[in-house]
Order: structure tokens, then sequence, then C-alpha cells
């Protein structure tokens, strides 16, 4: 289809010419910002500040055509003149699905670009990527603040992509000590829940707000005499009052005045000439139009249907006209202001003005021009993402074409940007009619994209009405086994749920029952169903993948199986069928650090074995390699697992770092129960060992929602932290309160207090039941423990901790102290600590001498674990028997920062040098996400907020040392 003249509305009007000097263009480049003094002054201090070192964020908000944009133009230039580094873009209604365009369209002061746009358009398309787009991201900023204050300055974040808006509220945290100044404006009252979430998550991390109102009379009148070169009689004032001190429809007003010819300076004075004023925006564009000349007209009416900006050459084709004969037209364009000119292409000076614009096109004629972009652009090359666009709010029902071009765009955004490829999906579902027969693969595609979004309401839904019974049964079982996938890293139980309902359908092909059912009954165990039920579903699963031979589903069956050993105390038989799944995975092609969540659970269990060493090796090495293989989803939960390894190895601030590691990634990659059990339930154990009560506080609160879980596994776990909580805050009788549904289930298959189990919480368990008085759940614990240890005596975590147990049961001495004596060699550092107290407490009644040695050795191991709660606490005890000990660090500190960990100086001291987080990361094989947690831990205890401010602080005390 080729377009040669484009109709207009009303009636033809001769052009015009405005007068030569002074144009309104030329006019405005030179205005001053009218009536915003405050805000601009606001903002000049925020860049004073960000040339000290001090970053931030600025969120400038108000109504369409407030002067958000107008704003930001000026604040670029008040940092430019502070020769500060300056980065601008902005979003349009078509790049909200094209992944990251408002960053890598966006342009410096000096021209150059900021990003390395090539290699981050490749990772923004890619599968799996996003996890390691933001890392570039984040290292590409990093670097150019360390050259330079760096200012990023995002216009219309109302219209900003998933990706975009992803790496805006999370960079703009994670940057926090970096000069770095995150300007960013949008529309008041608007936007969707990503956009609303991200300005959400930007104010809780002190975003400054700047709003803009209406203008007052005085600006009205300055911007008024700007315009029409003289100061308004009143007449003229009362007329103008009709924009409301909205400043874009005041300059469109007034515009459309001038061009008309109804003002006339005469006196000193601009004076209406005539009655009839343009009474609405619109009508003022439309009257701009009507001045121009034909082929004008024309290529802008052409623009404004294809988006916020387009280039020549687009346009030349799609007008079926030489590039050539639009040099003319586009000139006359910029002069009229309607256009400016950014990074090769025409961009609308406002999205208002486009949509005016647009509004005086047909809807035919429009949607037309949008069909016939998208064939050009795609022609070129494009993104399938950036086609859709331009297709989604111009096909009609039934068009095919349209349908699989938005399928494949949406499949292409699936896993970078899931909230815009879901809304592809939609529309491509809302294309199709309902008898169509590839209806119901697009109902299942949209339904596993809207879970991916995050948006499982809608996704239960849809699927409730539409799969089952009407897709063929194979296609249905791959939608299952792919929902099944997915929910086993969210909800365990929706994961079992979907494998269940896919291995049950009819007709589908055994490999593929093969898998669901290995996924079924693995699901089934993280559940924390360790019932007959679950126990025949093993042996299904283990039955039906060697009936097929397929290695994965009978490695994921045999993982299943090893859960349910586990559980049934069967430990040495747990831990031999985890190696052969293991051994069988290997050969079959899948490495240990991407066979997920199938890998982790043998980590877990040399863990909680207290084999540390080999479960902190095997989780290491998950994170390195899944960092090595770009696999995001895969080294979340790897770092997981590592976090609940170092906790249980005493080394509380690492854990405490992994976990908040942990924490920031799922903003990019989901959260879920499985993060709510290892994640929330390290930082809330770390919070109380160390005694920051404003962080279990916090996580108290979030813990509430695991005791409302559907999963046992998960109710359990909440039920035991909050029970810690409130036995260390001396309300044992509530504590065993909340642990009512945990201790039914002490005699069942199954994890009753954390999940994995921890051999060393039953010890934990008799203190709070003796305290609360309940001695019939302290004997059962007991109990449970010599049962765990009679019937695995190769693992002496077991034994120690059933010695300990039982020495608090009986209040007897020597099992305590034969606990610390077979504590002796365990990689831990809280459980002997724990036996060295109360062998130390019992002592200190009858043998206070014996106990002084007891009880500072105790203190030693909480110290070295960092654990200044339960240091304190023997302290007392110390000082009550008259051996009082110095209060010294919880951890190894070095003689010039006194108030770090180790840790926390190897961070500082390599990024005091000028090192990004991501070389610090390499340098020390860690995640940048580790250390960006300790530079914000040390950061708070040296009171600093910039970089600028360490880099200072490390010359003067590294001098010293």
């Amino acid at each position: 289809m080729r377009l040669v003249s484009l109709p207009h509305r009303g009636p033809p009007v001769k052009p015009t010419r405005t007068p030569p000097s002074p144009s309104p263009a030329g006019r405005a480049r030179h205005r001053p910002v009218r009536g915003r003094v405050e805000e601009c002054a606001v903002l000049g201090a925020r860049f004073d500040a960000l040339a000290q070192g001090r970053g931030g964020v600025v969120r400038v908000q108000g109504p369409p055509g407030s002067g958000k944009t107008r704003l930001l133009s000026e604040a670029c230039s008040m940092a430019a003149l502070r020769g500060l580094n300056v980065f601008r873009g902005g979003a349009d209604p078509d790049s909200q699905f094209v992944p990251l365009a408002p960053l890598l369209e966006g342009t410096r002061n000096e021209g150059r670009p900021l990003f390395d746009t090539v290699g981050l358009r490749a990772l923004a398309t890619a599968p799996e990527q996003r996890f390691w787009l933001l890392q570039e991201l984040q290292d590409q900023l990093e670097r150019a603040a360390l050259d330079r204050p760096l200012a990023v300055v995002l216009d219309d974040v109302q219209w900003c992509d998933d990706l975009t808006l992803l790496a805006l509220r999370t960079l703009s945290s994670r940057l926090s000590a970096h000069a770095i100044l995150w300007l960013v404006a949008v529309r008041g009252g608007s936007g969707t829940p990503e956009v609303l979430t991200t300005l959400d998550r930007l104010d809780r991390n002190g975003a400054l707000q700047v709003s803009l109102g209406p203008l007052s009379d005085a600006a009205v009148s300055e911007i008024t005499q700007d315009v029409l070169g003289a100061p308004p009689d009143p007449a003229t004032l009362d007329v103008v009052r009709r924009a409301e001190g909205v400043p874009l429809l005041l300059v469109e007003l007034l515009h459309g005045m001038t061009a008309e010819g109804r003002v006339v300076v005469k006196d000193g004075a601009a004076r209406l000439a005539g009655h009839r004023l343009p009474a609405r925006f619109q009508t003022s564009i439309r009257q701009r139009l009507h001045g121009l000349s034909e082929p004008t007209r024309e290529v802008v009416r052409a623009a404004s249907a294809i988006g916020h900006a387009v280039t020549v050459d687009l346009l030349a084709e799609l007008l079926d006209r030489p590039v050539g004969a639009l040099v003319a037209p586009v000139q006359e364009a910029l002069d009229s202001d309607l256009f400016t000119e950014r990074e090769g292409r025409l961009v609308f000076r406002h999205d208002l003005i486009r949509e005016a614009v647009a509004d005086s096109l047909p809807e035919s004629v429009r949607k037309a021009l949008r069909r016939h972009a998208a064939e050009i652009v795609l022609a070129r090359g494009a993104s399938l993402s950036e086609a859709a666009s331009l297709v989604m709010d111009s096909a009609e029902p039934g068009d095919q074409a349209a349908v699989q071009l938005l399928r494949a765009a949406a499949a292409e955004l699936s896993e970078t940007a899931p909230s815009a490829a879901a809304e592809l999906s939609r529309q491509a579902l809302d294309l199709t009619a309902e008898q169509a027969p590839e209806r119901p693969m697009i109902t299942a595609e949209t339904m596993v994209l809207l879970w991916r979004a995050g948006r499982a309401t809608q996704a239960r839904a849809l699927g409730a009405t539409a799969v089952p019974g009407t897709l063929p049964c194979e296609a249905e079982a791959r939608v299952r086994l792919s929902l099944a996938r997915v929910s086993s890293q969210y909800d365990f139980t929706e994961g079992a749920r979907q494998a269940g309902l896919g291995a049950a359908l009819p007709g589908i092909p055994e490999c593929l029952r093969a898998h669901l059912l290995a996924l079924h009954c693995l699901d089934l165990g993280l559940v924390g169903d360790f019932g007959a039920t679950a126990r025949a579903a093993v042996d299904k699963a283990l039955r039906s993948a060697r009936q097929v031979g397929d290695s994965a589903a009978l490695a994921t069956a045999m993982t299943a199986h090893s859960v349910v050993l586990y559980y049934q105390c069967d430990w040495t038989r747990a831990l031999q069928r985890a190696d052969e799944a293991e051994d069988i995975a290997s050969e079959a092609g899948f490495s240990r650090s991407l066979w997920v969540p199938e890998a982790l659970w043998k980590a877990f269990m040399l863990n909680a074995a207290g084999r540390t060493a080999e479960a902190l090796a095997a989780s290491e090495a998950g994170v390195r390699d899944t960092r090595r293989q770009g696999q995001a989803a895969a080294m979340r939960l790897w770092v997981m697992n590592r976090c609940r390894v170092l906790l249980d190895a005493g080394r509380l601030y690492d854990a405490r770092a992994e976990a908040e590691a942990g924490a920031a990634m799922a903003d990019e990659l989901g959260m879920g129960n499985f993060a709510d059990a290892t994640l929330l339930y390290t930082l809330f154990r770390v919070a109380l060992h160390t005694g920051d009560r404003d962080a279990v506080k916090a996580y108290a609160a979030e813990v509430g929602r695991m005791v409302g879980d559907p999963a046992v596994l998960v109710r359990n776990a909440g039920s035991w932290l909050l029970a810690l909580m409130a036995d260390a805050e001396g309300r044992s009788e509530q504590a065993m309160a909340l642990l009512d549904e945990s201790f039914a289930t002490f005699e069942q298959p199954g994890p009753s207090l954390a999940s994995p189990d921890d051999p060393a919480d039953l010890p934990v368990f008799v203190r709070m039941a003796l305290r609360a008085g309940a001695h019939d759940r302290a004997a059962a614990a007991v109990a449970l423990a010599e049962h765990r240890a009679a019937r695995n005596p190769g693992f002496p975590i077991l034994a120690a901790a059933a010695a300990h147990a039982r020495g608090l049961r009986d209040n007897d001495t020597a099992h305590l102290l034969h606990a610390v004596d077979l504590y002796d060699g365990i990689e831990r550092l809280l459980p002997p600590a724990s036996a060295l107290e109360d062998a130390g407490r019992k002592l200190a009644v009858a043998h206070p001498t014996d106990a002084v040695p007891v009880l500072g050795a105790a203190l030693d191991r909480y110290l070295e674990a960092g654990a200044e709660h339960d240091a304190a606490r023997v302290r007392r005890r110390l000082r009550a028997l008259g051996a009082p000990r110095r209060r010294t660090g919880a951890t190894e500190t070095v003689t010039a920062w006194p108030e770090l960990t180790a840790s926390e100086v190897a961070v500082v001291r390599l990024v005091a040098r000028g090192m990004t987080n991501r070389q610090v990361a390499e340098h020390l094989e860690n995640s940048p996400h580790t250390v960006s947690s300790h530079l914000r831990h040390a950061f708070l205890k040296l009171g600093l907020t910039s970089r600028a401010e360490l880099a200072r602080l490390a010359r003067e005390r590294e001098h010293t040392e």
C-alpha cells in the first residue's frame, strides 16, 4: 500500500508564513523558564550536591502540558553549566514494547552515547538475560560516574517499558552511593501497575518530589509577553487565562492567536484585534497545521500516526516520496516548532501535539499508516516488538498476519519484559475468533505469560475458563509442564497442582507424562507432603521414567525420592540417591549449576548434615557457573542456597549480605515462597542473633505471609521464626502457641521447623518448651532428636543435637558437655556456642569457677559469628560470676577500620581505589549484589553517603595505619 496524499479535516486554508523575525521557534529557544523559580532552585541545589559526589533521585510530576519537559531541558542546561555529565532519554507511547528504548536512544550532553547500545540491545532481546543486562547497565553507569558526576534525565516515565522501569527502580537504589542523580518526569495520576510500583519504590528510597501545578498570573503574563513581544493588556490577559495556567495550552493558544493575526502591538501593549480565538488546544494545533504548506501537513500528519519519533527515510517510504522531496517540508515543520531533531529522528515537541495531530486523521487512514509502517520496519530488520507496537492498535479482528506478528513479538519479549509480552499476547487473543483452531494455543501462551509477569490471579482465571477441554491433550500437558516449572520457583503447591493435572491427561506421549510425574512428586516433597500418596507418586514417577528411558525425568524423580528418604530419617540413602540423580543428570548433559531446583537439594542436605565446607563449595560453584553461563534465574536459587549455608555456618554478616543480594535479585527475577523459606528466613535469624530489633520487627511483618501459605513447609518455617522472636522477647507461652501446628507434625515425615530441618533447632525448641512449662513437648523433641541420631549413626551433628536436647531436658551437665565434645569438628559456630552456654549456665549453679572458662569459650564463638545479642547474654552471665569480659568487636576487624567486618573492609578498600561493584565482585569472587550489600552496611557504620566521601576517608585512614 502506498499513500500519495493524506486527507485533512476542516476547510482549506491558504498557507501563510511566520514573519521572519522573530519566529516563535527562535524566541522559544532563548526564553527563560517562567513561574518555576522554586523548582529550579531545588534542582540547582541537587546539582550542587551532585557536584560534591552526592547522588539521589528527583521525581518531577505534573499533568499533561504542565511544563515537565521544559523544566527537564532547563535542568540539563543547569547541569551542563556546572560541568556535570548529563544523559537524557525519554519514552513515548509506542516505546513501551521496545525493551530499554528510553535508555538506548538517549544522548549525553557531549553528544556521545552513554551506553554500549549494540551489546545492550542484544541482551535486552535475548532470553534469560535480564539479570545480566542490569549488571551491564550498572557497570557502565558506575564507570561514567567515576569519571565525572552524572545526571540521568528520563522524561515521560509513564510510557517506559518493563526493562527501563526495572532498571530505574533497581539501579537507582544500587547506585545510591555513586555520584549519580536520577531526574525523572512522569504524568501525575497515571501509569500501569509496573509504573506505579516503580514510583512507589523511588519514593520509599527517598526520592525528592517536585510537583508542577498551574502557573501563577504573574508567570502567565510573563510568558504572554515572551510570545507576543509586548506586555498584554488586561483584555488579552483575561483571554489567555482560559488556558488555566497550563504552560503548553497557554503557549499553543498564544501561537494560534499570532498565526491568525488576532493580536497587534500598539502603544507598547499586546491587544486583541478580533473576537474569534482558539477555544481548545486541538483547535489551536489544527489551525497551526492549516498554516503550513500541503506537503508539510502531509509529513506532520503521517509522522503523528507512526509515533513520537520517526526517521525521514521511513516517512519518505511511507509517503512514496524521494527523501529529497521532504527536505523543505521537514524544515518547515522544524521552523514551526512542531518537530525537534534528536539522534537523527524527528520528534514531536510534545506528545500532546502528536496526539492532537493524530486525532485529525480519519481512523481508517491512521490505522493504514501504522500497519504500512510496521511492514516497512520489519522489512528493514527491526525487532518484532517494535513492529508489534504499530500493529497492536491498527489490526482488525481476524487479521491472521497481525496475530502471528503479535505472538512472535510476545515470545521475543517473554523473558525480558513479561508484562509487555502478556499485553501483546492478549491482543493476539482478542483478534482471534472464538472458533479459530489456534485460539486455545494462544490462550495457553497468554496464560503462561501472565504467570511470568506475576499476574497469577489473571493467569488462573484464564486457565480455568480456557485450558480444560479446549486444548489438545498434548498441548495442554506441555502448558501444564511449563507452568509447573515456573511455579516450582515461586509456589510449590501450584507447581504440584499443575504437574498433577498435566500427568492425568489421557493420550499424551509417555515421555511427557514421565516429566510431569517426576516434577509432580518433587513439588509434593517441597510442599512437605510425605504421606502414602506422595510415596506412591515417587514410585510411579521412577517407574515411568525408567520405562521411557528419559534421563532428565529419571534424575528429577530420583531427587524427589531423596527428599522422601531424608524425611523418613534415612539420611545415608537420601544422599546416595541424590548422588545417583546428579550423576544421571550430568551424563545427560545437565550442568549441576543449571539443573535446578533439583541440584539444590543435595547442597541443602550437606548443610543440614553439618558438612559445611562441601555445601558451601557446591553453592559457590553454582553461583560461579550460573554467572558465567548467563542463567540468572538459576543463579538466584544458588544465592538463596548459599545464604542459608552461611547462616548455619555462623558467618552471620556474610549470610546477611548474601541474603540481601538475593532479595535484590528477586526484584528482577520474581519472589516466592522458596525465597521466603531461604532469604527471609536467613535475614530474620541474623537479625535475632545480632540484636537488630528494627530489622526483626520489619521482617516479622513479612513472615506473617508465610504463616498463611498453603505449603506446610512454608507455614512451619514462618511459625518457627515468629516463635523465636516471641521467646527472645520473653513470651515463651505465646511462642509455644505459635508452634501448635508444627508440633503436631513432629511424629510425621517432613519438616517441622525450618526446611530442610536443621538438627540444631531441636535443642532450641526444647529450651523454649521448658521455659513455657511445656514439658511434654520438650520430651517429644528429645525423642525425635534421639530417633534421628539412632537411625543415622554416620552423622555426628545428629548425635550432638540429641545429646544437647537430652542435657537440657534432664538438666544434666554431663550430657551438655558431651554435646560440646560431639560438636567438635562440625563446621558450625552457633550450635557449639549454644551448648557451651547451656553447660556454663548449669555449672554456674554448683561450680561457678568451672563455669567461667566454659562461658568464655561460648562467648568467643558467638563473637566470631557476629552474634552480638547472644554474646551480650553470656557477658551478663560472666559479670554475675565476677568475671566480666571486655566488650570487643563482633568480628575480626582491621586496625584502620575498627567499625567494619573483614568482608566489609575488603570491599571498602577496593571501592576506594576506584573499582566498580562488578570489578570488586570479580576480584573477591563474589556477586555484585553481595558487594552492594557489604558497601551499604559499611556506609551506614561510617556515616557516609557517597563514594567520594569514602575515598577521602580511606586516604586519611590508610595513610595513618
